[in-house]
C-alpha cells in the first residue's frame, strides 16, 4: 500500500520557503487529558497557525521527556489511550484536513508491540506523514525503515548537540522529511538553547543534509520560536503548550471550560511570532 499524500512534509516546507518564512510545529499528546479535548485541540491547530503538527503517542516510559510530557502521557494512559486511538485521531482529523502534515512522535516499544509493518501500514492509511521514534538507534533502523518507506512515511531523525561530525552522516543516512535538532542536552522542557549556540551548531548539521531543520526540546516562548526560525526552518513547541493545558485542569485532571481555547490562543501567539520573525530580522 502506498501513502495517499506521499510528499506532504516536503510540499509544506517548499511552500514556506517560497513564502520566505519558517514553520511552527506545535505538539499535543494524544488523549491528554481525554479523547474529546485532545481531538478539539488537534482540530483547532491549523486555524491557530500550525504549519505541521506533532502528536505524541502515550507510553509508560518516555525516557527523553521531562516531567511535563511525562504527566501528559500518564493522563492519556489513565484515560485509556492506546496506539489504535492515536491513529484513529489522525483518521478523524483527515476527514477535515488533507493538507497539513502530521508527525507521530513516540517510542519503539509500543510500535513493536503493535507490529512494525502493521503499524506503518495503518499509520499511512490513517493519514500520518512522518515518524519520530525517539529510541530507535540508527544501527537498528532496518526494523522500521523498509516498512516506513514502503508506505510513504518519512523517518525523521533526532540530532543532538552531542552528535559529532563523524556520527552525523550515520544518523542522517536514510532520514527524510526534516531533521529534528534537539537544541539542548537532557530531557524536554527543562531549559533553552541560546541563539549563539544555535548559530554555531546549525551550519554543522546543514553541511551533512539538504533537509529542513526543526529546532525542539527548548522552545517555549514566542520570542524563542522566532529566534529558532531565524537560524532553522521550523520551531517545535511542546512542553509550554502542555503546561498551559495542565494549568487549566481541575483537581481531578478534568478539562476546564477554557482548556481548548487557552492552548489554541497560545499557538496563535507562537504562530504570529514565527510569521514575523524573518521580517523583523
Amino acid at each position: 500500500m502506498t501513502h495517499a499524500f506521499p510528499h506532504r512534509i516536503a510540499a509544506r516546507f517548499a511552500a514556506l520557503k517560497a513564502e520566505g518564512r519558517g514553520a511552527l510545529i506545535p505538539f499535543l499528546e494524544a488523549w491528554d487529558p481525554d479523547a474529546a479535548t485532545s481531538m478539539a485541540i488537534l482540530r483547532g491547530m491549523p486555524g491557530a497557525g500550525a504549519d505541521l503538527i506533532e502528536i505524541g503517542c502515550p507510553f509508560t516510559d518516555p525516557m527523553a521527556d521531562g516531567p511535563t510530557i511525562q504527566r501528559a502521557g500518564q493522563r492519556a494512559l489513565k484515560a485509556g489511550a492506546k496506539m489504535v486511538h492515536t491513529l484513529a485521531m489522525v483518521r478523524e482529523f483527515r476527514r477535515e484536513n488533507t493538507t497539513i502534515p502530521v508527525i507521530l512522535m513516540g517510542y519503539l516499544n509500543p510500535i513493536l508491540s503493535y507490529g512494525a509493518e502493521r503499524f506503518c501500514v495503518d499509520a499511512a492509511a490513517s493519514g500520518v506523514d512522518g515518524l519520530i521514534v525517539v529510541d530507535l538507534p540508527t544501527e537498528e533502523a532496518d526494523m522500521m525503515a523498509p516498512f516506513a518507506a514502503a508506505n510513504g512515511l518519512d523517518i525523521i531523525r533526532l540530532v543532538a548537540p552531542t552528535t559529532d561530525a563523524q556520527r552525523l552522516p550515520k544518523v542522517l543516512d536514510g532520514s527524510s522529511g526534516f531533521v529534528y535538532y534537539v537544541s539542548i542536552t537532557g530531557i524536554t522542557g527543562t531549559r533553552s538553547a541560546s541563539l549563539a549556540d544555535l548559530h554555531t551548531a546549525l551550519p554543522k548539521v546543514r553541511a551533512h543534509t539538504d533537509l529542513p531543520i526543526a529546532i525542539g526540546f527548548g522552545v517555549r516562548t514566542p520570542a524563542q520560536a522566532a529566534e529558532a526560525v531565524q537560524v532553522a526552518d521550523a520551531a517545535v513547541v511542546a512542553s509550554a503548550l502542555i503546561d498551559t493545558l495542565q494549568g487549566s485542569l481541575d483537581a481531578d485532571g478534568r478539562p476546564g471550560p477554557n482548556t481548548v481555547r487557552l492552548v489554541l490562543d497560545q499557538i496563535r501567539g507562537l504562530a504570529d511570532a514565527v510569521r514575523g520573525a524573518r521580517v523583523a530580522a
